[in-house]
């Protein structure tokens, strides 16, 4: 997979966010800041895009366990210089709190989706209130891989990084600006104590990304990729990835 240059990338996608806001008939953005890479990079081009004064970050805690997402969320809005009066902090466990109790037989998995769901409920509502539109911060690894919560993560009104693969992130996270110590951060989507996203794949996101890149983009076949150099136990773990959750692309489901 070739890298491409930051600066022509972020002048497409500020150009893109300017245009889709414009035909839309929108000005004012909502964009949930995670204190991770992707929601930095997209709330940074938000900004570039439609200015300081139409972009409100809502931070969405969940007690305890997002203490320095959030720092890392607010390192963002300090080097933005975005007033706090456009930043909105909900903490999500006082909601989550009665319907993810032991007694409900509640794992790992079902409540990071509720987590997912509940965050994008609250995002929905504060675009409501600004009259502004969702930017989302979903990537294209996770996109093919799945790897999102239906009507979660994915829900959003636009999707500037959706056609980046993570790893691509990282060169342009680094144009803009992002701070070290969020670009060093181990990808996580937050959902529990010492969750990463690599941790829960079996895989890196570099495997990942040469390897969906070759399936998707250039039309290997898994044998192909394999005969590139790459280890057929990975290959075959970023496949079925993509594949077992590929039906998230297609609902709902029609007759």
């Amino acid at each position: 997979m070739t890298s491409a240059d930051p600066k022509t990338i972020s002048e497409h996608i500020v150009g893109f966010l300017k245009q889709s806001f414009a035909a839309a008939g929108f000005s004012d953005a909502v964009v949930g800041l995670s204190g991770g890479i992707d929601s930095a990079v997209s709330c940074i081009l938000a900004v570039r895009a439609i200015g300081i004064d139409h972009v409100y970050p809502v931070l969405l805690p969940y007690g305890a366990l997002s203490t320095q997402a959030t720092l890392d969320a607010m390192s963002i809005i300090e080097m933005l210089k975005i007033s706090p009066t456009h930043v909105a902090r909900v903490d999500i466990k006082p909601i989550l709190d009665p319907v993810t109790s032991k007694e409900f037989g509640m794992d790992n998995i079902r409540r990071g989706n509720l987590m997912a769901r509940a965050r994008m409920m609250i995002l929905y509502d504060h675009a409501k209130k600004r009259s502004a539109l969702v930017v989302g911060t979903e990537n294209k690894s996770e996109y093919l891989l799945g790897y999102f919560t239906r009507f979660g993560d994915e829900a959003s009104d636009i999707e500037p990084l959706r056609n980046l693969y993570k790893t691509q992130l990282y060169d342009l996270a680094k144009y803009l600006g992002v701070p070290d110590a969020i670009i060093a951060k181990k990808p996580t989507a937050g959902l529990w104590e010492g969750q990463t996203d690599e941790g829960e794949f079996g895989f890196t996101y570099k495997d990942a990304d040469e390897i969906l890149f070759l399936s998707f983009d250039e039309k290997k076949s898994a044998d192909e990729i394999v005969a590139a150099g790459f280890s057929k136990d990975i290959v075959d773990k970023v496949l079925a990835r993509a594949h077992q959750n590929d039906f998230k692309h297609n609902l709902p489901i029609l007759p």
